[in-house]
């Protein structure tokens, strides 16, 4: 190495930090995806050294069955959760940007459930939902409001009771986002508004919100993206019920592959899954792009 030149140690060190991420990408991205696309033409049952390819017959098999995409609609409630998630998100960065009295201790604060496992938030929301004994119950009957209320136990309510559990431990994740967006912005600009007259909602609307727009796509992109692959919180919480009423597509595809062992079954409903994703993101692109060239 020392022998060489410095522009051939150069290309050396170049190429490598392109090979080693490249390298990476494949192994844990490329491969496994190119190989559930190969297992989902199988009868693979998670076992057999062999594979039996049966073409496009998992596919059939799933779109024969409407009750599978059934599904989608329990995660409406996270999708709806998700748009009041980044709403909050950003009220509360416009609020910590400002030269608010102990502004970084509240940061701290509301990004602190986005860290905290998934599986620990949703165990410790099982006392909060509790029947009989769970704090929003209480806090309810504090209120003279009903105090029976089975918030995971009713089919109406339980998609939206989870979906709260999101917007709790997500908002935090996207107020930061918001936040680096909003510091990002000079601040000479604001100043020339409020020189001209211009009120709160309007430096809001003519100034944030254009400046923001990128990051908001962002954050909207992994609100749809989250809310289309919700898994933890009813495979924990409620474990698809009452009667199937929290059940998600991904808890579909997990029984499918280890309860029934039905891997290639599984895989074609994982591909499907992914394909539904990537047509719904590119319409929300489509549709905020378009948004944005009529501004």
């Amino acid at each position: 190495m020392m022998n060489l030149s410095y522009r051939t140690q150069k290309k050396l060190v170049i190429l490598t930090f392109i090979f080693v991420p490249l390298a990476l990408l494949v192994l844990f991205s490329f491969y496994p995806a190119v190989n559930l696309v190969y297992l989902s033409f199988t009868s693979w049952d998670g076992f057999s050294p062999g594979k039996t390819m049966v073409g496009f017959s998992n596919y059939q098999e799933i779109f024969a069955d409407a009750e599978i995409f059934k599904v989608f609609a329990h995660n409406f409630a996270y999708f709806a959760s998700g748009i009041l998630q980044n709403v909050v998100a950003i009220y509360f960065a416009i609020v910590l940007n400002g030269k608010l009295r102990g502004r970084n201790y509240f940061r701290v604060m509301l990004f602190l459930p986005y860290i905290m496992n998934g599986v620990a938030v949703a165990y410790m929301f099982s006392y909060v939902f509790d029947t009989t004994n769970g704090s929003l119950n209480h806090f309810l009957g504090f209120l003279g409001l009903p105090t029976d209320t089975s918030w995971l136990g009713i089919t109406s309510l339980v998609n939206y009771s989870l979906a709260s559990i999101s917007l709790w431990r997500f908002f935090g994740f996207n107020m930061v986002i918001y936040l680096s967006a909003l510091q990002a912005i000079p601040s000479d600009i604001y100043e020339a508004a409020s020189i001209d007259g211009a009120s709160g909602f309007q430096t809001f609307w003519r100034i944030t919100l254009p400046n923001i727009r990128k990051v908001i796509e962002l954050n909207m992109f992994l609100t749809v993206t989250g809310a289309l692959e919700v898994f933890d919180l009813p495979f924990v919480l409620t474990g698809g019920g009452p009667a199937g009423a929290s059940e998600t597509f991904v808890q579909k595809i997990v029984a499918t592959a280890f309860q029934f062992n039905n891997y290639g079954l599984a895989s074609a409903m994982s591909v499907i899954l992914i394909v539904i994703v990537i047509i719904v993101i590119m319409l929300q692109r489509l549709i905020l792009n378009r948004k944005g060239d009529t501004e």
